[in-house]
């Protein structure tokens, strides 16, 4: 029983990741509104009754997506302590930053499209879950800032310099492109990108990096 149990929540995850991965890519070119049922299922060439056996409708969809990269943005930060340095502790969370808008521009997108009509999905979440969360990592960087580890900086607006500066990379990637004069970004412009954006934040913070 439990090796069938099993095989039918590996069939049942793998049909999941197929939907939500079509539905992707029909949110990022179409938009929440201008995507249908029909064609994520078109995309994901799988009858539309599957897709109604696994989600309920198209919010679901989308709903279990955002959950999805707010899980993966959060996790990095999710774990800082007081115990960390800010050094490597800001680091590590530019540099994942960066790696996600590499490994998963659209799920950026998504998301930032998201906000921009408003946040109408992520309503509840931003109302609380996301306070507790804000409020958490400020009491960490508000600590370093007491023991002398950093500047005096506003903890608030140094959150959103990151997420503006390291999702820039995915969400604006045709202006970076133009910019750049390039047809698309090497691992090494990806590399080069974070450590700028490591050296700026920190100097900025007054955090030695050595």
């Amino acid at each position: 029983m439990s090796i069938n149990n099993s095989s039918a929540g590996s069939v049942r995850k793998k049909n999941e990741q197929l939907i939500l991965q079509a539905a992707k890519k029909e949110f990022v070119i179409n938009g929440f509104k201008g995507t249908s049922i029909k064609n994520i299922a078109l995309r994901a060439a799988i009858p539309r009754a599957n897709i109604h056996y696994y989600f309920k409708n198209k919010t679901d969809i989308y709903r279990r997506l955002l959950d999805s990269i707010l899980t993966t943005w959060n996790s990095q930060f999710d774990t800082l302590s007081i115990d960390q340095e800010p050094r490597e502790a800001l680091r590590d969370y530019i540099r994942s930053k960066v790696l996600y808008s590499k490994q998963e521009p659209e799920a950026s997108r998504i998301f930032a499209s998201e906000l921009i009509h408003g946040a109408p999905i992520l309503a509840d979440y931003f109302s609380g879950e996301f306070k507790r969360w804000m409020k958490e990592k400020v009491s960490v960087i508000e600590h370093w800032i007491n023991n002398g580890l950093m500047n005096d900086v506003n903890p608030q607006h140094l959150l959103f310099l990151i997420w503006s500066s390291t999702q820039h990379y995915a969400d604006f990637n045709v202006q970076v492109l133009a910019g750049l004069d390039k047809t698309d970004l090497t691992d090494k412009d990806y590399e080069d990108a974070t450590e700028f954006l490591i050296q700026v934040i920190l100097n900025g913070c007054g955090v030695k990096q050595q």
